[in-house]
């Protein structure tokens, strides 16, 4: 049985580098690359995989940079289905600022898919023959793939009984929550556009959680909020993750991070708030990584003891 199963309809080569400084015009010389398998749910999978248990990822790959995705997926020992598709898989890049610490990232669409092409993917998606246990559908739509795919997604895990993680925003999220998902993962922006309102404090984006789950739209919420920890909602209680003291080398990833975290705990049969501890330990870890390296195991197994969490 496959235990995760993963979809990212627009994946990408994510790049980055280091520069002292960026400015208009100049030539910026920049250090040697570093090249590594991105999108959301691709993410998601290398850090389920880093961690010890068994996943496949699904993804539309086209051109040389889709090749490469593929090589790089497979040298994470992550199961990879690749869709082929017309366009060229999109490369993301991220400079460090190295004299002031910022980070610049610039984040392309990704190519146009036809429908023919969605709908391959849908269609290898629904012809799995091992039923999941946790099905992630994370990441941005690329240009041509309907508002609603998510959705249709989330109508195939109810049907096999699979719990379905999502991690999107806007349109494509809130066609999804139709159907009920088991858990949302937004931070705090894509949870304000949801809701179409500020949320400045706790009691106001716990109470937008719990809106969430009591309409029947998920069934978990965890809510990232970068420096200021997470947030867990159920219908059973709420819990506050405070941030961990760590010193911050790229933020890039955190997030993917945080759902790879709690996925593999939920998928080794762990209890939901010990999910959450782990989320928070792989979104800190995922910070003291360069580039878009994502976490590594040994920090999120160090990390995750001094998690604490506590009743809201």
């Amino acid at each position: 049985m496959v235990c995760v199963l993963t979809l990212t309809m627009n994946p990408a080569i994510d790049l980055s580098t280091s520069v002292d400084r960026v400015g208009p015009t100049r030539k910026l010389r920049c250090t040697i690359a570093r090249r590594e398998a991105g999108g959301g749910g691709v993410n998601v999978a290398r850090v389920v995989g880093r961690l010890g248990s068994d996943v496949t990822a699904i993804y539309p790959a086209g051109g040389v940079t889709g090749q490469l995705l593929h090589n790089l997926v497979d040298r994470e020992d992550i199961t990879s289905v690749s869709v082929p598709v017309g366009g060229e898989t999109r490369e993301n890049f991220t400079a460090l600022e190295t004299a002031t610490g910022r980070q610049y990232r610039f984040v392309l669409a990704g190519p146009l898919l036809s429908e023919p092409e969605w709908q391959q993917c849908l269609d290898v998606f629904a012809a799995q023959s091992d039923r999941p246990d946790i099905i992630v559908a994370s990441g941005s739509l690329p240009p041509g793939v309907p508002d609603d795919f998510y959705g249709r997604i989330a109508a195939i895990a109810k049907d096999w009984g699979s719990r379905m993680a999502l991690d999107a925003s806007g349109s494509a999220l809130n066609a999804a929550l139709n159907h009920r998902v088991y858990l949302i993962k937004p931070n705090l922006r894509e949870l304000q556009e949801l809701i179409g309102a500020p949320l400045g404090d706790q009691a106001a984006q716990i109470a937008a959680c719990r809106t969430l789950v009591s309409d029947r739209k998920a069934q978990v919420v965890a809510l990232t909020l970068g420096e200021q920890g997470a947030l867990l909602v159920t219908d059973k209680g709420g819990w506050r993750a405070r941030p961990l003291a760590v010193e911050s080398v790229s933020q890039v990833g955190a997030g993917d991070s945080f759902l790879g975290g709690m996925i593999w705990a939920l998928a080794s049969g762990c209890a939901l708030e010990v999910a959450f501890k782990y989320g928070v330990a792989a979104g800190s870890a995922a910070v003291l990584s360069p580039g878009t390296e994502l976490c590594q195991a040994s920090d999120v197994r160090r990390l995750v003891e001094q998690v604490c969490i506590e009743k809201t």
